[in-house]
Protein backbone atom coordinates (compact mmCIF):
# COMPACT_ATOMS: atom_id res chain seq x y z
CA UNK A 1 0.00 0.00 0.00
CA UNK A 2 1.53 3.38 -1.02
CA UNK A 3 2.64 5.67 1.80
CA UNK A 4 0.58 8.84 2.22
CA UNK A 5 3.43 11.31 2.77
CA UNK A 6 1.16 14.39 3.15
CA UNK A 7 -0.56 12.63 6.07
CA UNK A 8 2.78 11.94 7.75
CA UNK A 9 3.77 15.58 7.31
CA UNK A 10 0.45 16.74 8.76
CA UNK A 11 0.82 14.37 11.73
CA UNK A 12 4.20 15.82 12.65
CA UNK A 13 3.12 19.39 11.84
CA UNK A 14 0.29 19.04 14.36
CA UNK A 15 2.61 17.74 17.06
CA UNK A 16 1.90 14.02 16.69
CA UNK A 17 4.45 11.23 17.12
CA UNK A 18 5.61 9.28 14.09
CA UNK A 19 5.72 5.50 14.41
CA UNK A 20 8.75 3.37 13.55
CA UNK A 21 7.00 2.39 10.31
CA UNK A 22 6.26 6.04 9.47
CA UNK A 23 9.88 7.05 9.94
CA UNK A 24 11.20 4.06 8.01
CA UNK A 25 8.85 4.88 5.13
CA UNK A 26 9.95 8.53 5.12
CA UNK A 27 13.68 7.67 5.04
CA UNK A 28 13.19 5.05 2.33
CA UNK A 29 11.19 7.60 0.34
CA UNK A 30 14.07 10.04 0.65
CA UNK A 31 16.60 7.41 -0.47
CA UNK A 32 14.54 6.19 -3.45
CA UNK A 33 13.30 9.67 -4.42
CA UNK A 34 9.70 8.47 -4.08
CA UNK A 35 8.97 11.54 -1.95
CA UNK A 36 9.08 14.99 -3.55
CA UNK A 37 11.78 17.45 -2.50
CA UNK A 38 9.09 19.90 -1.37
CA UNK A 39 7.58 17.20 0.86
CA UNK A 40 10.97 16.40 2.39
CA UNK A 41 11.44 20.11 3.11
CA UNK A 42 7.98 20.28 4.71
CA UNK A 43 8.76 17.30 6.96
CA UNK A 44 12.09 18.82 7.98
CA UNK A 45 10.36 22.07 8.91
CA UNK A 46 7.69 20.17 10.88
CA UNK A 47 10.44 18.34 12.81
CA UNK A 48 12.26 21.63 13.40
CA UNK A 49 9.10 23.22 14.77
CA UNK A 50 7.66 20.34 16.81
CA UNK A 51 10.75 18.34 17.68
CA UNK A 52 10.96 14.58 18.13
CA UNK A 53 10.71 12.27 21.10
CA UNK A 54 13.74 10.17 22.09
CA UNK A 55 12.12 7.15 20.43
CA UNK A 56 11.48 9.06 17.19
CA UNK A 57 15.06 10.37 17.13
CA UNK A 58 16.43 6.86 17.67
CA UNK A 59 14.16 5.47 14.92
CA UNK A 60 15.22 8.23 12.51
CA UNK A 61 18.90 7.57 13.21
CA UNK A 62 18.52 3.79 12.75
CA UNK A 63 16.59 4.20 9.50
CA UNK A 64 19.20 6.60 8.13
CA UNK A 65 22.08 4.35 9.22
CA UNK A 66 20.50 1.34 7.51
CA UNK A 67 19.73 3.24 4.30
CA UNK A 68 23.13 2.13 2.99
CA UNK A 69 26.11 -0.06 3.77
CA UNK A 70 27.17 -0.68 7.37
CA UNK A 71 30.84 -1.49 7.80
CA UNK A 72 31.83 -4.77 9.44
CA UNK A 73 35.36 -5.14 10.81
CA UNK A 74 37.39 -8.05 12.24
CA UNK A 75 36.23 -8.82 15.78
CA UNK A 76 39.66 -8.22 17.27
CA UNK A 77 39.77 -4.59 16.07
CA UNK A 78 39.04 -1.72 18.47
CA UNK A 79 37.39 0.70 16.02
CA UNK A 80 36.97 4.26 17.28
CA UNK A 81 36.27 7.73 15.92
CA UNK A 82 35.71 11.36 16.88
CA UNK A 83 33.30 13.96 15.55
CA UNK A 84 33.34 17.72 16.02
CA UNK A 85 30.36 20.02 15.56
CA UNK A 86 32.65 22.50 13.80
CA UNK A 87 34.76 25.49 14.68
CA UNK A 88 37.46 27.94 13.66
CA UNK A 89 40.99 26.59 13.43
CA UNK A 90 39.77 23.11 14.36
CA UNK A 91 42.49 20.83 13.04
CA UNK A 92 42.18 18.36 15.95
CA UNK A 93 41.40 15.36 13.72
CA UNK A 94 44.75 15.56 11.93
CA UNK A 95 46.92 14.72 14.97
CA UNK A 96 44.22 12.78 16.85
CA UNK A 97 43.56 10.01 14.29
CA UNK A 98 47.24 8.95 14.02
CA UNK A 99 47.74 9.28 17.78
CA UNK A 100 44.86 6.85 18.35
CA UNK A 101 46.27 4.51 15.70
CA UNK A 102 49.62 4.62 17.49
CA UNK A 103 47.75 3.39 20.60
CA UNK A 104 46.56 0.33 18.67
CA UNK A 105 43.10 1.57 17.65
CA UNK A 106 41.62 1.47 14.16
CA UNK A 107 40.26 4.87 13.10
CA UNK A 108 38.08 5.02 9.95
CA UNK A 109 37.54 8.77 10.18
CA UNK A 110 34.89 9.87 7.69
CA UNK A 111 35.08 13.66 7.56
CA UNK A 112 33.41 16.54 5.79
CA UNK A 113 34.15 19.72 3.91
CA UNK A 114 33.91 23.26 5.18
CA UNK A 115 30.74 25.28 4.75
CA UNK A 116 30.20 28.93 5.72
CA UNK A 117 32.75 30.00 8.37
CA UNK A 118 33.71 26.50 9.61
CA UNK A 119 36.68 24.72 8.07
CA UNK A 120 36.55 21.17 6.72
CA UNK A 121 39.08 18.45 7.52
CA UNK A 122 39.02 17.14 3.93
CA UNK A 123 39.78 20.59 2.52
CA UNK A 124 42.74 20.93 4.85
CA UNK A 125 44.20 17.58 3.85
CA UNK A 126 43.73 18.32 0.16
CA UNK A 127 46.21 21.18 0.52
CA UNK A 128 48.86 18.43 0.76
CA UNK A 129 50.02 17.47 -2.77
CA UNK A 130 48.56 14.12 -3.83
CA UNK A 131 46.32 13.49 -0.83
CA UNK A 132 43.22 11.57 -1.98
CA UNK A 133 40.16 11.77 0.25
CA UNK A 134 38.04 9.52 -1.97
CA UNK A 135 38.72 5.90 -1.09
CA UNK A 136 36.63 2.80 -1.77
CA UNK A 137 35.42 0.61 1.07
CA UNK A 138 38.07 -1.97 0.20
CA UNK A 139 40.77 0.70 0.16
CA UNK A 140 39.63 1.95 3.58
CA UNK A 141 39.86 -1.57 4.97
CA UNK A 142 43.34 -2.03 3.54
CA UNK A 143 44.59 1.29 4.93
CA UNK A 144 43.23 0.42 8.36
CA UNK A 145 44.92 -2.98 8.16
CA UNK A 146 48.26 -1.49 7.11
CA UNK A 147 48.33 1.85 8.93
CA UNK A 148 45.53 1.93 11.50
CA UNK A 149 43.89 5.21 10.47
CA UNK A 150 42.52 7.02 7.45
CA UNK A 151 40.66 10.28 6.91
CA UNK A 152 38.28 10.03 3.98
CA UNK A 153 35.10 11.46 2.50
CA UNK A 154 31.71 9.80 2.76
CA UNK A 155 31.38 6.90 0.35
CA UNK A 156 28.44 6.61 -2.05
CA UNK A 157 27.11 3.58 -0.19
CA UNK A 158 27.30 5.02 3.34
CA UNK A 159 24.06 6.59 4.65
CA UNK A 160 22.79 7.81 1.24
CA UNK A 161 19.63 9.25 2.83
CA UNK A 162 21.74 11.67 4.84
CA UNK A 163 23.28 13.27 1.75
CA UNK A 164 19.79 14.29 0.61
CA UNK A 165 18.59 15.43 4.02
CA UNK A 166 21.84 17.28 4.83
CA UNK A 167 21.61 19.42 1.69
CA UNK A 168 17.92 20.18 2.21
CA UNK A 169 18.42 21.06 5.89
CA UNK A 170 20.77 23.81 4.77
CA UNK A 171 18.34 24.96 2.05
CA UNK A 172 15.34 24.99 4.41
CA UNK A 173 17.02 26.64 7.45
CA UNK A 174 16.45 23.59 9.64
CA UNK A 175 20.12 22.98 10.44
CA UNK A 176 19.74 23.70 14.18
CA UNK A 177 17.18 20.93 14.87
CA UNK A 178 18.64 18.63 17.53
CA UNK A 179 16.84 15.46 16.28
CA UNK A 180 18.06 16.16 12.73
CA UNK A 181 21.62 16.90 13.87
CA UNK A 182 21.60 13.73 15.98
CA UNK A 183 20.26 11.61 13.12
CA UNK A 184 22.85 12.97 10.68
CA UNK A 185 25.90 12.58 12.91
CA UNK A 186 25.11 9.30 14.68
CA UNK A 187 23.77 7.51 11.57
CA UNK A 188 27.11 8.01 9.81
CA UNK A 189 29.13 7.02 12.86
CA UNK A 190 26.90 3.98 13.46
CA UNK A 191 27.40 2.91 9.85
CA UNK A 192 31.17 3.04 10.41
CA UNK A 193 30.79 0.01 12.70
CA UNK A 194 32.43 1.73 15.67
CA UNK A 195 33.21 0.31 19.07
CA UNK A 196 33.42 3.78 20.62
CA UNK A 197 32.85 7.41 19.65
CA UNK A 198 33.72 10.73 21.26
CA UNK A 199 31.91 13.92 20.25
CA UNK A 200 33.46 17.37 20.51
CA UNK A 201 30.39 19.59 20.96
CA UNK A 202 31.39 23.23 20.76
CA UNK A 203 29.74 26.32 22.18
CA UNK A 204 30.52 30.03 21.94
CA UNK A 205 30.47 32.90 19.47
CA UNK A 206 32.05 30.88 16.65
CA UNK A 207 29.98 27.72 17.24
CA UNK A 208 26.51 26.62 16.14
CA UNK A 209 25.36 26.79 19.76
CA UNK A 210 26.30 29.97 21.59
CA UNK A 211 25.81 28.86 25.20
CA UNK A 212 26.80 25.87 27.33
CA UNK A 213 23.24 24.76 28.13
CA UNK A 214 22.26 24.45 24.44
CA UNK A 215 25.45 22.54 23.66
CA UNK A 216 24.83 20.24 26.62
CA UNK A 217 21.31 19.50 25.36
CA UNK A 218 22.70 18.48 21.94
CA UNK A 219 25.49 16.44 23.53
CA UNK A 220 23.03 14.51 25.69
CA UNK A 221 20.94 13.66 22.63
CA UNK A 222 23.99 12.47 20.68
CA UNK A 223 25.34 10.42 23.58
CA UNK A 224 21.96 8.82 24.33
CA UNK A 225 21.25 7.78 20.74
CA UNK A 226 24.83 6.63 20.11
CA UNK A 227 24.77 4.33 23.13
CA UNK A 228 21.32 2.97 22.27
CA UNK A 229 22.70 2.04 18.84
CA UNK A 230 25.37 -0.03 20.57
CA UNK A 231 28.28 2.41 20.16
CA UNK A 232 29.94 3.40 23.44
CA UNK A 233 29.52 7.17 23.10
CA UNK A 234 30.66 10.13 25.19
CA UNK A 235 31.04 13.85 24.59
CA UNK A 236 33.28 16.75 25.48
CA UNK A 237 31.88 20.29 25.64
CA UNK A 238 34.53 22.73 24.46
CA UNK A 239 34.75 26.50 24.14
CA UNK A 240 34.71 27.99 20.65
CA UNK A 241 35.21 31.75 20.86
CA UNK A 242 38.83 32.28 19.84
CA UNK A 243 40.42 30.15 17.09
CA UNK A 244 42.00 26.85 18.11
CA UNK A 245 45.75 27.24 17.97
CA UNK A 246 47.39 30.08 16.07
CA UNK A 247 46.50 29.18 12.48
CA UNK A 248 43.23 29.42 10.56
CA UNK A 249 42.90 28.31 6.94
CA UNK A 250 43.73 25.12 5.09
CA UNK A 251 47.45 24.85 4.34
CA UNK A 252 48.44 26.81 7.44
CA UNK A 253 46.37 24.51 9.67
CA UNK A 254 48.06 21.43 8.23
CA UNK A 255 51.42 22.96 9.11
CA UNK A 256 50.25 23.62 12.66
CA UNK A 257 48.87 20.07 12.96
CA UNK A 258 52.31 18.79 11.96
CA UNK A 259 53.83 20.86 14.75
CA UNK A 260 51.43 19.19 17.18
CA UNK A 261 52.45 15.79 15.84
CA UNK A 262 56.07 16.77 16.43
CA UNK A 263 55.29 17.45 20.09
CA UNK A 264 55.36 21.23 19.93
CA UNK A 265 51.83 22.28 19.05
CA UNK A 266 50.01 25.18 20.74
CA UNK A 267 48.72 24.42 24.22
CA UNK A 268 44.99 24.60 23.45
CA UNK A 269 45.25 22.32 20.41
CA UNK A 270 47.31 19.80 22.38
CA UNK A 271 44.80 20.01 25.25
CA UNK A 272 41.90 19.10 22.95
CA UNK A 273 43.79 16.27 21.25
CA UNK A 274 44.83 14.68 24.54
CA UNK A 275 41.42 15.22 26.21
CA UNK A 276 39.39 13.78 23.32
CA UNK A 277 41.87 10.98 22.67
CA UNK A 278 42.26 10.08 26.33
CA UNK A 279 38.51 10.07 26.88
CA UNK A 280 38.00 7.82 23.86
CA UNK A 281 40.67 5.37 25.02
CA UNK A 282 38.94 5.23 28.41
CA UNK A 283 35.33 4.73 27.32
CA UNK A 284 36.40 2.17 24.71
CA UNK A 285 37.95 0.04 27.47
CA UNK A 286 41.51 0.48 26.18
CA UNK A 287 42.64 1.98 29.50
CA UNK A 288 41.34 2.29 33.07
CA UNK A 289 40.85 6.06 33.45
CA UNK A 290 40.64 9.35 31.61
CA UNK A 291 44.00 10.45 33.00
CA UNK A 292 45.86 7.32 31.86
CA UNK A 293 44.30 7.75 28.42
CA UNK A 294 45.48 11.37 28.23
CA UNK A 295 48.97 10.33 29.30
CA UNK A 296 49.13 7.66 26.58
CA UNK A 297 48.05 10.13 23.85
CA UNK A 298 50.60 12.67 25.13
CA UNK A 299 53.36 10.06 24.94
CA UNK A 300 52.47 9.17 21.33
CA UNK A 301 52.74 12.83 20.34
CA UNK A 302 56.06 13.32 22.14
CA UNK A 303 57.85 10.11 21.11
CA UNK A 304 57.08 10.39 17.38
CA UNK A 305 54.80 7.35 17.10
CA UNK A 306 51.78 9.47 16.08
CA UNK A 307 53.89 11.32 13.51
CA UNK A 308 54.99 8.02 11.96
CA UNK A 309 51.37 6.94 11.64
CA UNK A 310 50.48 10.26 10.00
CA UNK A 311 53.31 9.86 7.49
CA UNK A 312 52.17 6.30 6.68
CA UNK A 313 48.58 7.53 6.24
CA UNK A 314 49.73 10.25 3.83
CA UNK A 315 51.51 7.70 1.65
CA UNK A 316 48.59 5.26 1.81
CA UNK A 317 46.26 8.04 0.61
CA UNK A 318 48.34 9.10 -2.36
CA UNK A 319 51.00 11.53 -1.16
CA UNK A 320 54.41 10.80 -2.77
CA UNK A 321 56.66 9.07 -0.25
CA UNK A 322 59.40 11.71 -0.48
CA UNK A 323 56.90 14.52 0.16
CA UNK A 324 55.36 12.68 3.13
CA UNK A 325 58.81 11.97 4.57
CA UNK A 326 59.94 15.56 4.16
CA UNK A 327 56.74 16.99 5.70
CA UNK A 328 57.18 14.77 8.72
CA UNK A 329 60.89 15.49 9.05
CA UNK A 330 61.80 17.57 12.08
CA UNK A 331 64.02 19.88 10.06
CA UNK A 332 61.49 20.68 7.33
CA UNK A 333 59.82 23.99 6.65
CA UNK A 334 56.31 22.58 6.24
CA UNK A 335 55.22 25.41 3.95
CA UNK A 336 57.62 24.44 1.17
CA UNK A 337 55.22 21.80 -0.21
CA UNK A 338 52.05 23.82 0.15
CA UNK A 339 50.57 26.26 -2.31
CA UNK A 340 51.61 29.73 -1.12
CA UNK A 341 49.48 32.85 -1.25
CA UNK A 342 50.80 35.71 -3.37
CA UNK A 343 50.59 38.25 -0.55
CA UNK A 344 51.00 38.50 3.20
CA UNK A 345 49.61 41.42 5.18
CA UNK A 346 50.42 42.09 8.82
CA UNK A 347 48.21 44.14 11.15
CA UNK A 348 49.38 46.01 14.23
CA UNK A 349 48.11 46.23 17.79
CA UNK A 350 46.35 49.61 18.24
CA UNK A 351 47.24 50.15 21.94
CA UNK A 352 49.17 48.76 24.88
CA UNK A 353 47.35 46.20 26.99
CA UNK A 354 46.39 42.57 27.51
CA UNK A 355 44.83 40.47 24.75
CA UNK A 356 41.42 39.64 26.22
CA UNK A 357 39.71 38.15 23.16
CA UNK A 358 40.29 37.17 19.54
CA UNK A 359 36.93 36.75 17.81
CA UNK A 360 37.22 33.53 15.81
CA UNK A 361 33.98 34.13 13.93
CA UNK A 362 35.00 37.60 12.71
CA UNK A 363 38.38 36.27 11.57
CA UNK A 364 36.86 33.27 9.80
CA UNK A 365 34.34 35.45 7.99
CA UNK A 366 37.09 37.62 6.51
CA UNK A 367 39.10 34.57 5.41
CA UNK A 368 35.94 33.10 3.89
CA UNK A 369 35.51 36.20 1.71
CA UNK A 370 39.18 35.98 0.70
CA UNK A 371 38.57 32.47 -0.69
CA UNK A 372 39.29 30.09 2.20
CA UNK A 373 35.67 28.92 2.47
CA UNK A 374 32.63 28.16 0.38
CA UNK A 375 29.01 29.31 0.43
CA UNK A 376 27.58 26.23 -1.31
CA UNK A 377 28.51 22.59 -1.68
CA UNK A 378 31.01 21.86 -4.46
CA UNK A 379 32.39 25.39 -4.66
CA UNK A 380 36.18 25.60 -5.07
CA UNK A 381 38.26 27.09 -2.30
CA UNK A 382 41.74 28.60 -2.13
CA UNK A 383 43.88 26.38 0.11
CA UNK A 384 46.60 29.03 0.41
CA UNK A 385 44.40 31.65 2.11
CA UNK A 386 44.79 31.74 5.86
CA UNK A 387 45.89 33.60 8.97
CA UNK A 388 48.63 33.25 11.55
CA UNK A 389 47.98 34.70 14.99
CA UNK A 390 51.19 36.12 16.41
CA UNK A 391 49.87 36.87 19.91
CA UNK A 392 48.11 34.78 22.55
CA UNK A 393 45.09 35.51 24.72
CA UNK A 394 46.35 36.76 28.08
CA UNK A 395 49.54 38.18 26.55
CA UNK A 396 50.62 41.77 27.28
CA UNK A 397 51.20 43.56 23.96
CA UNK A 398 52.56 46.95 22.89
CA UNK A 399 51.07 49.43 20.45
CA UNK A 400 52.49 48.82 16.97
CA UNK A 401 53.31 45.17 17.64
CA UNK A 402 52.27 42.76 14.86
CA UNK A 403 49.38 40.57 16.02
CA UNK A 404 48.22 38.77 12.85
CA UNK A 405 49.56 37.80 9.42
CA UNK A 406 47.00 37.26 6.64
CA UNK A 407 47.87 35.08 3.62
CA UNK A 408 45.82 36.18 0.61
CA UNK A 409 45.85 36.33 -3.19
CA UNK A 410 43.85 39.51 -3.67
CA UNK A 411 46.10 42.50 -4.31
CA UNK A 412 45.37 44.01 -0.91
CA UNK A 413 42.93 43.79 1.95
CA UNK A 414 40.00 46.17 1.73
CA UNK A 415 39.44 48.87 4.33
CA UNK A 416 36.35 46.97 5.49
CA UNK A 417 38.31 43.71 5.87
CA UNK A 418 41.07 45.45 7.83
CA UNK A 419 38.46 47.02 10.09
CA UNK A 420 36.71 43.68 10.70
CA UNK A 421 40.02 42.04 11.57
CA UNK A 422 41.04 44.81 13.96
CA UNK A 423 37.62 44.59 15.63
CA UNK A 424 38.27 40.89 16.28
CA UNK A 425 41.15 41.82 18.60
CA UNK A 426 40.03 42.99 22.05
CA UNK A 427 42.66 44.71 24.21
CA UNK A 428 42.14 45.50 27.90
CA UNK A 429 44.13 47.30 30.57
CA UNK A 430 44.35 44.44 33.07
CA UNK A 431 47.69 42.65 33.27
CA UNK A 432 46.08 39.73 35.12
CA UNK A 433 43.96 37.55 32.88
CA UNK A 434 42.84 34.01 33.64
CA UNK A 435 42.98 31.81 30.53
CA UNK A 436 40.10 29.35 30.45
CA UNK A 437 40.59 25.72 29.50
CA UNK A 438 39.16 24.73 26.12
CA UNK A 439 37.43 21.77 27.75
CA UNK A 440 34.41 22.85 29.80
CA UNK A 441 32.68 19.57 30.62
CA UNK A 442 32.55 15.83 29.95
CA UNK A 443 29.27 14.09 29.15
CA UNK A 444 29.52 10.45 30.22
CA UNK A 445 27.76 7.40 28.75
CA UNK A 446 24.95 6.11 30.94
Amino acid sequence: MPVNFPELIKLKRDGGELSLADIHAFVQGVKSADIQESQIGAMLMAIWQKGMSDEETLALTKAMMNSGEVFVWPEEWLVVDKHSTGGVGDKVSLPLAPALAACGCKVPMISGRGLAHTGGTLDKLESIPGFEVNQSVEQVKQILQDVGCCIVGQTETLVPADRVLYALRDATSTVESIPLITGSIISKKGAEGLSALVLDVKFGRAALYKDLDSARHLAQSLVTVGNRLGVKTGAVLSRMDAPIGRCVGNAVEVCEALECLKGRGPDDLTELVTALGGYLLWISGHCHSLETGKIEITQKLKNGDALKKFQAMLVAQGVPADVAHSLCSDATNNFQYMKKAAHQTELKVPQDGTVLEIDGLALAQVLHKLGAGRTKSGEKIDHSVGAELLVDIGQWVMKGQTWIRIHHNSTELSTHQRSDLQTALVIGSSNRYKIESRVAEFIYPK
